[in-house]
């Protein structure tokens, strides 16, 4: 009997190799043709791998193969030396002998992924997607979302979280409403789910403090340049809090974490895509009320809507504080009770407003977040004052009977974040494969 011990030390060289080995040393590269340029008795072949570009080099008479049967998107392994040039990607390039095809492109590419930006329709680009995202700069978007995720990941780990996953499909959604997708399971009725809020409470009974991070389901008949209808949060919930404050305090040093993460793990794509990453060492926060009495002080802008922020408000918010303070974000607390969740906790002082928050990025909203109520008396109060029952939310409600800890969470989505710290204009560029109103496909 045979067993698998270890992964075999593999020939193949990656990026990092190349750029470490001896001048004239020999090595193997796998990668795509990314690109093809024919120089008279040279030409010059830019590999594409998952650490970068590569330069490889046929020379006629020295290399095993015509140059005109190696074509943009072939995936081949290159075997040649390795020589100094300045001109070459990280100064360095293979000087091919032996070019192996591992693949063939069956015609020419309809999306010139070799160039540096992707001229084109944001329209052709998603049509296109697994294409389109050959090109360099397309791919790094994601690396930077990847940085994201992963630093969300790492900071809660070191703050006591426990990682979760919930189910996506249920009897009830958390925030209720008619912007559902509604199903059917086993002939029975269903949804998809707007958030793992309920889950995320009821675990808060069990570890205290959980995470998860996953697709959230919103059946909204929007089309702009700021909405998806599958998107990805990220989600926490935390327990024993003194107020909501701890819940800002706590994004606020995952965006910290974050920025020190990227710096350090992504600078090359943080370089490629010339991001700045924002100043997050003092978030200011505001509340509600006052916010929209400063904007419409300084902007001369009539107040429409006294329950909520409208997104040209948030886009003015946003303008105010990094007008007076340089700030890229900003907390808005204090939301109207009228326009959240019957669990979120009300303001004492003033139960008209709730112990609430959105963090605004840039003018835009990519997260929200509150206290909840963690009183079971509290929380059936305030149903029944909403005229709710618990039918299909019995094990939520039940969780409560037997005793809750103060409690709050939030949720960031990952889109809008990854959207405004890349400076794009429409949320659809930092999501792989959008679902909007019109789109079911790629």
């Amino acid at each position: 009997m045979e067993y698998i011990k270890k992964i075999s030390e593999k020939k193949e060289a990656d990026l990092e190799k190349m750029l470490s080995a001896e001048e004239g040393s020999t090595l193997i590269l796998e990668g795509a043709v990314h690109s093809v340029r024919a120089m008279g008795e040279i030409g010059f072949i830019i590999l594409r791998r998952r650490d970068g570009l590569a330069q490889a080099v046929w020379e006629k008479d020295q290399t095993d193969i015509a140059l005109a049967e190696i074509r943009e998107g072939d995936i081949i392994r290159a075997e040649g030396t390795v020589k100094e040039e300045d001109r070459a990607p990280h100064k360095r390039e293979l000087r091919l002998v032996k070019v192996t095809h591992l693949a063939r492109a069956a015609g020419p590419l309809p999306l010139p992924v070799d160039k540096w930006k992707l001229n084109t329709s944001l329209e052709a680009k998603l049509d296109r997607r697994s294409l389109s995202l050959r090109n360099v700069r397309e791919r790094a978007k994601f690396r930077i979302q990847e940085g994201l995720v992963r630093g969300f990941r790492d900071y809660l780990y070191g703050q006591g979280f426990t990682e979760i996953h919930t189910p996506k499909i249920g009897a009830r959604s958390a925030e209720g409403g008619a912007n559902m997708f509604k199903l059917s399971y086993f002939h029975r009725p269903a949804i998809l789910q707007q958030s793992p809020q309920f889950y995320k409470q009821m675990m808060v009974g069990v570890f205290d403090r959980v995470f998860e991070t996953g697709p959230v389901f919103r059946a909204e008949k929007h089309n702009t340049r700021r909405h998806l209808n599958e998107y990805t949060s990220l989600d926490l919930e935390m327990g024993y809090i003194k107020g909501f404050m701890d819940l800002c305090e706590t994004e606020a040093g995952y965006l910290r974490y974050v920025a020190e993460f990227l710096k350090r793990e992504y600078a090359a794509e943080l370089s490629l895509l010339q991001i700045t990453l924002p100043d997050v060492e003092r978030i200011p926060y505001v509340r509600f009320d006052e916010a929209k009495r400063l904007v419409s002080k300084k902007y001369n802008r009539r107040i429409k809507n006294p329950f909520d922020l409208e997104p040209e408000e948030e886009e003015l918010i946003g303008t105010y504080f990094k007008e007076e303070y340089g700030a890229d974000f900003v907390f808005v607390t204090h939301y109207p009770s009228k326009k959240r969740p019957f669990y979120a906790m009300d303001d004492p002082e003033d139960p008209r407003y709730t112990l609430s928050f959105d963090l605004l990025y840039r003018g835009l909203e990519v997260t929200t977040g509150g206290q909840r109520i963690h009183d079971f008396q509290m929380l059936a109060d305030k149903m029944k004052a909403r005229k709710m029952t618990e039918e299909g939310m019995e094990q939520y409600v039940d969780t409560f009977r037997y005793g809750m800890p103060p409690h709050g969470g939030l949720g960031i989505g990952l889109e809008r974040l990854a959207m405004q710290l890349l400076g794009e204009e429409n949320v659809r560029e930092a999501c792989l494969f959008p679902r909007d109103l019109g789109r079911l496909e790629p």
